[in-house]
């Protein structure tokens, strides 16, 4: 299965030109922090809530993506969803170049001429019961325009896409304000993507006020 930050490497692939959606450097390494921490999240290594981040076993993953940010939570003391995020962002760069690393690898992607333009070698991948799975692309637009209940790590993904403006760069302005209550509802069904959300929001909210702080 997929990590949750090479499915938003795929979600910010544009379909024309081979190039990836542009988002401010804090969008993009807030959302490689916060898929780190759901991912190891989803392998019941942490919990986390409105308020705390818990360790919940120390056990390396076996992946590289992952094990740097759960050994230094199983190292330090105990902190909040917003620290995590924050520290582990400081090393979205490294966890970004690996994991796009690694869907080449994985067949899914192709680098095209030069470094900076990318196509799709295979729009499905495989999943632990071996059956395809849709592009996260599909799926997420398939969970915006519908009423169906969705899969978790889809929740998961919204939830994060949501805090770091990732949609408002995906969409159209009509095609955002349609999905808006849609995004809101969903984003109530997982309380480890409203956490990571919430985390997002108060370090955003905290970055505001200090640039206004130093402009008045």
């Amino acid at each position: 299965m997929l990590r949750f930050v090479e499915e938003i490497i795929l979600l910010l692939l544009r379909d024309e030109g081979g190039r990836f959606v542009q988002l401010p450097s804090w969008s993009l390494d807030y959302a490689v922090a916060g898929g780190t921490l759901m991912d190891l999240a989803m392998e019941n290594r942490i919990d986390t809530d409105l308020e705390n981040l818990i360790l919940l076993d120390a056990t390396p993953v076996g992946d590289s993506l992952l094990d740097p940010t759960l050994a230094e939570i199983a190292t330090g003391e105990e902190r909040d969803a917003r620290f995590w995020v924050e520290h582990t962002a400081q090393r979205a760069q490294v966890i970004h170049d690996e994991a796009l690393s690694r869907l080449v690898a994985e067949g899914i992607l192709e680098p095209q001429e030069d470094r900076f333009l990318w196509v799709f070698r295979s729009r499905r991948y495989p999943v632990i019961d071996g059956t395809a799975e849709r592009e996260v692309k599909l799926r997420i637009m398939g969970v915006l325009l519908s009423d169906e209940i969705p899969e978790p790590r889809d929740v998961m993904i919204i939830c994060l896409a949501d805090a770091c403006g990732i949609f408002s760069r995906l969409l159209s302005r009509q095609e955002l304000n349609r999905a808006s209550d849609r995004i809101a509802q969903v984003r109530q069904l997982d309380l480890i993507g409203q956490a990571m959300s919430q985390a997002i929001y108060d370090i955003q909210a905290s970055v505001a006020a200090s640039v206004q702080g130093h402009m008045v």
